[in-house]
Parts: C-alpha cells; structure tokens; sequence
C-alpha cells in the first residue's frame, strides 16, 4: 500500500479539489500555497511544464505540511523520480502510462492518471492508480462519468479535470464525480495570491452545497 494513501483518502473526505498550479513560479508559491490552504484546499499540483516546477514543490511542502503536495503532466518513470526527490507526493498525468504508475507506487507516492476511456480506466487500476483523473473532461460529459461509474470498481474516485467552474460542477457531481481538478479557473501564472484565495473559496462553497 502507498504510505501516502491514508492521508490522500483524508484529503479527498475533507475537499476533494486538486489546485492545478500551471506556470506557478517559485517566487509565487508560498503565497499561493497559503491562500489555497486557507481556503481548505488540501490537494496541490504543480505541471512539469510550470517554470522551476520542482522548486515550486519543495516550496509547497515547507509553507504547506498539512497539504498533499506534487506535479502534474508527469510522462516518465524518471519525472517521477524527480518529483519524489524534491518531496512531491503526489503524481498526476495527463494520460495512463503503466511504467509511471508502477514508479509511483513502489515510491509510495499517489498515482492520479488520467483517463477517457474505460479501457485506460481499467488498464490504469490495474497498474496500481489510487484515482482516475477524467480528463480532458470537455471531451466527456457528465454522462460519460455515469457509465464510467457504474463500472468501475466500488469507491474507485473519479475525478474530471478541463474546463470546470463553479457554475459547472453540480451536474458532474449529480453524474457520480467524486472531486475534480481545477486548472485556470482558479489559478492563472501571475494571479495575485488574494484573488486566488477569493475564487477557490467560490470553489470550496460551491462543493460544499453539492456534498451537503
């Protein structure tokens, strides 16, 4: 079992909304990583196509420890080995690539790989995946994550990412999602750290009408 996956299950039951952090700086991450958990937010990625991505995790992990930290848009084994290096706990992909969801697990970190169809759903579970990633979710709908739901393993979390919004979530949500990831809507390079703290509690408020 992942050594992390406690503490991921946790995070999920608390907010299950990951902060996709593309193009996130390092001299910008304390203070974004604060307003995001200030506002709940417990799950942070950084994509490996950010500036410095690796320093930016580290930073995270220290201005952060009672957040879920680690990169997004991970393609290779050696990626992961680099972000378990900097301290990155978790490993989001893009898409399923059995050779970095096996390094993930034997790291012990969370393997989050994303998916479209139910073909790379089931080949992802069985490499070891802790969650789905749908993605991107504006080439799916809620109907798809019904299907997906209704075939997946019981309590597998599935979670679309492209394109959601506050507004957008409850019929995802009413579909069966169990979280998702939220990229520019949220966070955009340059965004001051306050107007970020503003939209992810528009997000958190938002989830928490739909979970009750």
């Amino acid at each position: 079992m992942t050594d992390l996956l406690p503490a991921f299950q946790r995070a999920l039951a608390q907010l299950p909304l990951v902060a996709i952090l593309r193009g996130l700086t390092p001299a910008e991450a304390p203070a974004i990583g604060q307003a995001l958990v200030a506002s709940d937010f417990g799950l942070l990625e950084v994509p490996l196509n950010s500036p410095e991505p690796l320093e930016s995790i580290h930073l995270l992990r220290d201005q952060c420890p009672g957040a879920l930290v680690g990169a997004g848009t991970v393609l290779t084994p050696q990626q992961v080995r680099e972000v378990h290096a900097a301290g990155g706990q978790l490993i989001v992909s893009p898409c399923f690539d059995a050779a970095v969801v096996r390094e993930t697990v034997a790291l012990g970190m969370v393997a989050l790989p994303g998916v479209l169809t139910p073909t790379e759903a089931f080949g992802a579970l069985a490499a070891g995946a802790h969650a789905l990633k749908l993605f991107p979710a504006e080439m799916a709908s809620p109907a798809a994550v019904k299907a997906l739901k209704a075939v997946l393993p019981r309590g597998t979390p599935l979670l679309p990412v492209g394109g959601i919004t506050p507004e957008g979530m409850p019929a995802w949500h009413a579909a069966g999602a169990d979280g998702f990831g939220i990229g520019s809507a949220l966070y955009k390079s340059g965004k001051a750290a306050e107007a970020v703290e503003t939209t992810a509690r528009e997000f958190v408020a938002a989830w928490r009408r739909l979970a009750g």
